[in-house]
């Protein structure tokens, strides 16, 4: 089947740079997608984009090149709930890839099973309204009873202002829960403003949540480097996911994002993402913790 990309649609960097920051033995990118290839595994009906190709090769090798150990690949939206472009990747990893999917309240306890098998461990939610439709709560809910039996988390999408309309949802879920890219907050606002506040005594009141301090690339107005030099590339963003780091230093994950779905203004260079890292962990152990400790003891636990 044939695709046609959604125009304006930006292509993932093809020849990302070499970090400069080498990331700890078994690091992990917790935080990436495939797509398609759309001829092998066709994009969802109900999708609210169509990306470009972005293949399990592909991300394995761009894994190789930034120095990872391991990837945690996360259902595209683009995909829906048809889970087996992830399941192919993981099945093909050779078990250096664990999956998030995403499920729907029709899923079998066979087809829970079956992904479990081939490494998925957790659900993702998404309530960025642009992204998705809505699911009723009380489905989400009795998937996330069911996928809680198997040890799974939950991985939840949400923009910094919805935040006081889901709280009470979020706080019921029954597993660990994954905030993905530290809730999205404005970073034109101030860090210790309400906003953000809220966001930071959300984790703090609430000891199974987890952030990802990712993707700079979307939340940053400053951007990427022009002829200020690479160590200034998304500078606004760097005093939000340090704050996070460095008060829930064993909560927090990173990843590329890779291939990078719905970015409007650039296209990152991955090696530059990678280099924002020891800005916002900026000791060896808050850099181990972020990626080793953490993602092995929430994906690969049997390991630990």
């Amino acid at each position: 089947m044939t695709f046609t990309k959604t125009p304006g649609w930006l292509d993932w960097y093809a020849d990302p740079s070499k970090p400069r920051f080498v990331v700890p033995a078994g690091a992990v990118d917790a935080h990436c997608h495939v797509f398609g290839p759309g001829d092998e595994f066709p994009y969802a009906p109900e999708r609210k984009y169509t990306p470009c190709d972005a293949s399990k090769a592909q991300l394995f090798a761009l894994r190789d090149h930034l120095g990872f150990a391991r990837n945690v690949i996360v259902q595209a939206t683009c995909h829906g709930a048809d889970n087996r472009a992830l399941v192919d990747a993981l099945v093909h990893s050779e078990g250096r890839a664990r999956g998030v999917a995403t499920v729907r309240r029709s899923v079998s306890d066979a087809e829970l099973q079956g992904l479990h098998a081939a490494g998925v461990r957790g659900v993702r939610f998404n309530f960025v309204r642009r992204l998705v439709d809505f699911t009723p709560k009380d489905e989400l809910l009795e998937i996330a009873g069911r996928i809680a039996r198997l040890g799974w988390h939950v991985v939840i999408y949400f923009e910094a202002v919805d935040l006081p309309e889901l709280w009470d949802f979020f706080s019921a879920l029954p597993t660990t829960v994954v905030v993905d890219h530290m809730g999205r907050p404005d970073v034109t606002k101030p860090l210790d403003g309400p906003e953000f506040a809220l966001f930071l005594r959300f984790m703090r009141e609430h000891a199974n949540v987890w952030s990802k301090v990712s993707c700079p690339e979307r939340l940053s107005l400053s951007g990427p480097p022009a002829l200020d030099g690479e160590q200034q590339a998304y500078r606004d963003v760097v005093p939000f996911a340090r704050r996070v780091v460095e008060e829930f230093p064993d909560r927090v994950l990173w990843g590329t994002d890779w291939p990078h779905p719905n970015l409007k203004g650039h296209m990152p260079d991955d090696g530059l993402l990678v280099d924002f890292i020891p800005r916002i962990a900026r000791t060896a152990e808050l850099q181990r913790k972020l990626l080793v400790d953490n993602p092995m003891r929430l994906y690969w636990p049997e390991e630990c």
